[in-house]
């Protein structure tokens, strides 16, 4: 499955390496067009270019691996430029910022918008894009899920569920669907959120459903507020997977016991990635180091992501 992944990373990778160039000299080439610049309409494009990319692997493979049409993603974007916060989302993975409030307490302000089945809104804005499916979202065990079987509206990949040419046929009973699909059900529109950040916004918190499926966004802006920035998106996580043990009566250290294939009935995964916002080093020109950091393991080695030279 390994080898999957990175076949999947470097396909959409690469179109997005694209649109994310800032060689200003390259005027034929992505973001060279806007001037070396950020906008709602660059992260829109480089959203696009990664379903691109995601869907042509889709089409080569599919007819050795057909399941990869049923593979998809959420995908959240979070870009400061010159004092601005864009964050662009697919799915139901969340952006908090916490800032400081009137006497010294901090406020939760949720950035983007879940695109989940389970939200009353989403379920209208499919209906009306599907008035002729009465079973575009349906309840299946308790939950709202789209066709009844997934509860995202909004994703990269889901191919099976947005093209007609990759439906799976009955042997993948998950997957398929009794009659083909004459319209998108998903879509890989983002949605985009800009904000002028403020001298009282301290942090954003970047996390995957897995965390607010346990916590609230105030609850956790509360704890990266009041714990040390050291290890601070790992507090996240164990005070999530602490909710999570104490739901299924069981303790911490035994939860963690658990194994891998069976967890995913006690929670769901979880990534946490936070963001402190430094506001004497917003308004300077600084480069940004080649480094790509793992918050779990608090390790720091060498990256290829030079696109980020230049941003700030």
């Amino acid at each position: 499955m390994l080898s999957w992944l990175v076949r999947m990373a470097s396909a959409c990778w690469k179109p997005v390496r694209r649109y994310a160039r800032m060689n200003k000299d390259d005027s034929n080439d992505g973001l060279a067009q806007e001037n070396g610049t950020i906008s709602e309409d660059v992260l829109r494009r480089a959203f696009s270019a990664t379903e691109d990319g995601f869907l042509t692997l889709v089409r080569r493979t599919c007819g050795i691996k057909p399941l990869i049409a049923a593979v998809g993603s959420c995908c959240l974007v979070g870009v400061i430029w010159k004092r601005t916060l864009y964050v662009a989302n697919l799915g139901d993975s969340r952006a908090v910022l916490g800032s400081l409030g009137r006497f010294n307490k901090i406020i939760a302000e949720q950035l983007t918008r879940d695109h989940n089945a389970s939200m009353e809104e989403v379920r209208q804005e499919l209906r009306s894009r599907h008035p002729d499916d009465s079973h575009i979202v349906v309840m299946k065990h308790g939950v709202w899920r789209i066709k009844g079987i997934i509860q995202v509206s909004r994703s990269i990949g889901d191919a099976y569920l947005k093209r007609p040419e990759f439906s799976l046929d009955p042997s993948f009973p998950r997957f398929h669907l009794p009659e083909p699909i004459r319209r998108p059900v998903l879509t890989s529109e983002p949605s985009i959120c800009t904000r002028v950040l403020q001298p009282n916004d301290k942090f954003i918190i970047f996390a995957s459903d897995g965390l607010w499926e346990h916590m609230t966004n105030q609850e956790a802006a509360e704890i990266v507020y009041k714990y040390p920035r050291t290890g601070i998106a790992r507090r996240l996580l164990k005070a999530a997977l602490n909710v999570a043990a104490r739901k299924r009566e069981m303790r911490y250290d035994d939860l963690k016991k658990v194994e891998k294939g069976v967890r995913r009935f006690f929670h769901d995964d979880i990534t946490v990635v936070v963001i402190f916002i430094d506001q004497e080093l917003l308004g300077k020109k600084i480069s940004v180091p080649e480094l790509s950091v793992r918050g779990f393991t608090d390790t720091v080695g060498p990256s290829n992501f030079n696109v980020l030279q230049g941003l700030m």
